[in-house]
C-alpha cells in the first residue's frame, strides 16, 4: 500500500512541471480517448513543434473541444503514453 501512495505522490508531482502550451485541435476521437493537436514545443517532455495525437487524462476533455478550436493545454508521459493533463479554449 505504501508504495501505491509514493508512486502516486510522485505522479502528482511530475504533473506540475507540465507547462502550458499554446495548439489546434485538429481532430476528436471520443471512442478512442485521443485528441490530435497541432502545438508548439513541449519542454517538459523534450518535444518540438509538430501535429500528433494525445490520449486524455479526461474523456470530459474531448467534449468541451472542436476541431479547428485554438487551445492551451498540458500534457504529460502517463503510463507510458503521451497524455493531455488539462486543456482550456481559448476565447
Amino acid at each position: 500500500m505504501r508504495a501505491l501512495a509514493l508512486v502516486g505522490t510522485v505522479t502528482a508531482s511530475g504533473l506540475s512541471h507540465a507547462q502550458a502550451v499554446d495548439g489546434e485541435v485538429r481532430k476528436v476521437d471520443a471512442d478512442a480517448g485521443k485528441i490530435t493537436l497541432k502545438h508548439g514545443e513541449i519542454k517538459n517532455l523534450d518535444m518540438p513543434a509538430m501535429q500528433m495525437a494525445f490520449r486524455v487524462a479526461d474523456p470530459g476533455f474531448l467534449k468541451k473541444v472542436n476541431v479547428g478550436d485554438k487551445v492551451t493545454f498540458t500534457a504529460d508521459k502517463l503510463n507510458g503514453q503521451f497524455t493531455v493533463t488539462s486543456i482550456d479554449v481559448k476565447k
